[in-house]
């Protein structure tokens, strides 16, 4: 690696919304700056679920982390996977070699946590990257495909006709919402009239969640609003369901057997494992518990960021108004906030400056799009549902989009989709296991 030695050197792990905000916070600063990721792409994830149900395709929503940073001259990009972190030689090690820094930044993210039950991954994918994403639109599509194979022939099993147009969704938290809400639109509008012998309409898409109330994250009343919603348009939304057993055949949930070509899992998440990389404290999520300054105790010159952090920090809400200190949730904004922050940090050490004040986050609400239309707001003081909250998540997620081709370009794509009713991506890669 070409990095200048004669500068400090800050390495970045991750190439996400913390780690994007703090190289870019480092701009200015007197240092040498390396992102590594395994990924070559920055992914705006709250907007993956679109891709992996055709309405969007992944270079819309994703951009190389080395055009990101062209302009800036003090940032280097390797396509790296961290598989270590030797923190009291300050090095940190990747599959083949070893890189010495001065500062570290871990905004390493998460993955999805089946509980144990690793096993159930390879029948109920969950949407972390842009493969998952075309992975799942593949798995969507093909059991359309196979249901209208499977009519067509004489003798039909209806039950095996079933058990193609049944989808499963396991877990009913902000992606899975937005997943199963999607998926019925699918079925409901974007297919209609593309089948001789199936009736798209006619697909079962079941919502399961664990707890008494899907979006458990957002206020009761918000929560029964979204399951009004997609009741409407068509999802089962089944409550205090406990997914025992995933398999090739579909779920056992609460003892019963539902059967299903098609499952998704979206039922929670785990942090990397950085906090073993470094020895750190960590939470029952395996994220790391920082400092004020969002360093790791013992460890100042080390920082966990994003989804990968416990940060517990005083918050101000939209409008300005305080609250005490609260853990933060593992969502853009608060990685970005911190980001930023971490970055000025360094800043002010290196020019031997005192520290900032401790973090504290603003927290700017948040948004859950149920179906075309029809979003939830928690603005915390401001609580709202509908068209407005639809129109507003569309708004912040345009803004959030890396680059003004993406963010005309999904404009576009948007607009084509709400009069039209189609997806624009239906195209998918076959395969290769599948011999039919």
């Amino acid at each position: 690696m070409t990095s200048n030695l004669k500068l400090p050197h800050v390495i970045i792990v991750g190439g996400g919304f913390g780690g994007l905000y703090a190289a870019r916070g480092l701009a200015d600063a007197h240092v040498q700056v390396t992102i590594l990721d395994k990924h070559n792409y920055h992914l705006f994830r709250p907007m993956l679920y679109q891709v992996a149900t055709g309405l969007l395709s992944a270079d819309e929503i994703a951009a190389p982390i080395r055009s990101i940073f062209r302009r800036q001259k003090n940032v280097e990009v390797f396509m790296d996977e961290v598989v270590g972190v030797d923190p009291q030689r300050r090095f940190v090690q990747t599959a083949d070699r070893s890189v010495h820094y001065d500062y570290l930044v871990l905004a390493t993210g998460i993955h999805y946590n089946y509980f144990g039950h690793d096993e159930w991954k390879r029948f109920a994918p969950g949407l972390d990257s842009v493969d998952d994403a075309d992975q799942i639109r593949g798995r969507i599509l093909t059991a359309f495909e196979a249901a209208e194979h499977k009519a067509a022939e004489s003798g039909a099993n209806h039950t095996e006709i079933a058990k193609l147009l049944t989808f499963v969704l396991v877990g009913g938290g902000t992606a899975g919402v937005e997943l199963a809400g999607t998926i019925a639109e699918i079925a409901r509008m974007a297919l209609t009239g593309d089948f001789r012998h199936i009736n798209p309409r006619e697909a079962h898409i079941i919502l399961f969640e664990a707890a008494p109330r899907i979006l458990p994250s957002y206020p009761e009343d918000l929560s029964d609003r979204a399951c009004v919603h997609l009741r409407e348009i068509g999802v089962d939304v089944r409550t205090n369901a406990k997914v025992e057993s995933v398999d090739a055949s579909g779920v056992i949930v609460n003892g019963q057997r539902v059967w299903s070509s098609t499952v998704l899992w979206s039922a929670g998440v785990v942090a990397s494992p950085a906090g073993q990389w470094l020895g750190a404290e960590t939470d029952r999520a395996g994220r790391v518990k920082v400092t004020a300054d969002l360093s790791v105790p013992g460890l100042p010159n080390v920082f966990v960021i994003g989804d990968t952090a416990a940060v517990v920090a005083p918050t101000r809400n939209l409008f300005g108004f305080r609250k005490g200190p609260q853990l933060l949730p593992g969502v853009a904004q608060p990685a970005i906030q911190e980001g930023k922050y971490v970055a000025r940090v360094i800043q002010r050490r290196l020019a031997g400056q005192s520290p900032p004040e401790p973090f504290s986050y603003w927290d700017k609400g948040n948004l859950a799009i149920v179906g075309r239309s029809f979003a939830v707001a928690d603005l915390q003081s401001l609580r709202f549902s509908g068209l407005v909250a639809w129109l507003l998540w569309v708004g912040v997620h345009i803004y959030f989009l890396i680059g003004f081709a993406n963010r005309l370009l999904v404009m576009l794509q948007w607009s084509f989709s709400f009069w039209t009713k189609r997806r624009g991506v239906r195209i998918f890669p076959r395969d290769p296991t599948n011999s039919t």
